[in-house]
């Protein structure tokens, strides 16, 4: 492909350098966000009110994480598909697979408002929402859903721009997004004082703003690629590979769901105190999660590019420097994490049974996390290759099928905090030896490219 922007193109220069640069950009965005939510959870919670914040983030977070989480992951089909076609220097198929990957997600979030909209009472019941938070989750939840296609417009281009190779302007335009989001929760909701309702009206429009700088983005473009209103048609060829990719994604995303909450009830039984710092842990520790996958994201988006130029050396290069990558961003954060813990947690509650609870939680998980970098990494090489399906089925029975198995035995007889941190550690071990055995037979290496016809 003529005049490719060589910032973007993955398939030359020095891998680590390429790889870092890439991967910084996507950390940050993950970091803030992180940092957004929080910021957003104490607007809610300070000005409008307890009953409020649990219409925000109980039963509605969990329709949200089921419904839209699946689609939201099933962009990384696309991301694929378009990374091998950028790779191979196909420039007219990569016009029309991005026109395809827009098109499709934006008719999916159609489907998905309407669903919304008319369905959103009846799942919050389903869930046994509290009666004094049902009107209030059921109001945030349709004005949410009304902003649905823009929430997969924005993900679906989001990962386009990061398999050109371009993740520094999905991360500027989210900033903007949480800025704008954040400006707008002040005066929607301590200003105009419209509570819930202005708390989803001001994510709405954040949505908006940050998918019409992504559109603008992909419609202005490079040399090399372009969204334009022409190529906005669905095609077989490409939907069938996107969604050959993006299912087991997507599935994988839900099956987190479903074992999580599986896992919630298993918590709930251990007492107050226990699900105080189960949710405590989640929040302190979800800064590492949200790091480790954006550099699998990265590294999806690198693999992608080379496996579509046929650049082999340099998908076994990515691999061994991701793999150092991950250890040492995994052993400074997971040291940060322990060292900083108590007075950090001191700072979000003063209950001391919670901070020394969380902090035996977190003493379980933190320093295995080492265990996770191979499922990570290797996952994330799978994928960018093209080999979906296999990656999904390890991940799912080592993971959350086990888990599942472990609450229903291990716990069930033991019923103790250790037993149950327990299922995770052991899980990330069997899941890292499954895909370590998987990836060395190297049988994904000689799978046809997907993009190939």
């Amino acid at each position: 492909m003529s005049n490719r922007n060589n910032r973007n193109d993955l398939t030359e220069g020095t891998v680590w350098k390429k790889l870092l640069v890439f991967f910084v950009p996507i950390a940050a965005g993950t970091i803030i966000q992180q940092l957004y939510n929080a910021v957003d959870g104490l607007i809610v919670g300070r000005f409008v009110g307890t009953e409020a914040l649990a219409a925000v983030g109980g039963s509605s977070a969990q329709i949200i994480n089921v419904l839209v989480g699946f689609f939201v992951a099933m962009t990384a089909g696309a991301s694929v598909v378009i990374g091998q076609i950028f790779g191979a220097g196909r420039k007219e198929d990569l016009d029309r697979a991005i026109g395809n990957a827009v098109a499709g997600m934006g008719v999916v979030g159609v489907i998905l408002m309407a669903f919304g909209l008319a369905a959103s009472p009846a799942l919050l019941r389903l869930l046994r929402t509290p009666e004094e938070t049902l009107a209030g989750a059921a109001m945030y939840l349709r004005i949410y859903f009304i902003g649905v296609p823009f929430v997969m417009i924005l993900n679906m281009e989001s990962s386009i721009l990061r398999a050109l190779g371009d993740s520094m302007h999905p991360f500027l335009f989210m900033v903007a997004g949480c800025l704008l989001n954040i400006v707008l929760d002040a005066v929607f909701v301590v200003v105009f004082g419209w509570g819930v309702a202005g708390v989803a009206v001001a994510t709405v429009l954040a949505q908006v703003l940050n998918t019409a700088l992504l559109t603008r983005r992909l419609m202005r473009g490079e040399e090399f690629y372009r969204l334009s209103l022409r190529n906005l048609r669905l095609k077989g060829v490409y939907l069938k590979n996107m969604l050959r990719m993006g299912i087991p994604s997507g599935l994988q995303s839900s099956m987190y769901s479903v074992s999580n909450t599986i896992i919630q009830v298993a918590v709930n039984s251990l007492g107050t105190v226990v699900v105080a710092s189960w949710a405590m842990s989640g929040k302190t520790d979800g800064f590492y999660w949200a790091v480790s996958n954006a550099l699998g994201a990265a590294i999806t988006s690198f693999i992608a590019q080379n496996h579509g130029a046929g650049k082999t050396d340099r998908i076994r290069q990515c691999v061994r420097q991701g793999l150092v990558m991950g250890f040492l961003v995994t052993g400074l954060l997971s040291a940060g994490l322990m060292l900083t813990a108590i007075p950090l947690l001191r700072i979000l509650t003063t209950d001391e049974a919670v901070v020394q609870t969380t902090y035996t939680i977190m003493s379980y998980f933190v320093p295995y996390y080492f265990t996770w970098v191979l499922v990570e990494i290797l996952s994330a090489v799978l994928r960018g290759a093209g080999d979906a399906v296999y990656p999904v089925i390890i991940i799912g029975t080592g993971i959350c099928l086990f888990r599942v198995i472990w609450i229903f035995t291990v716990f069930a007889h033991f019923g103790t905090l250790l037993s149950l941190c327990l299922s995770y550690t052991v899980s990330w071990t069997m899941t890292s030896i499954a895909l370590v055995i998987y990836y060395r037979k190297g049988g994904w290496m000689k799978r046809h490219r997907i993009i190939d016809k």
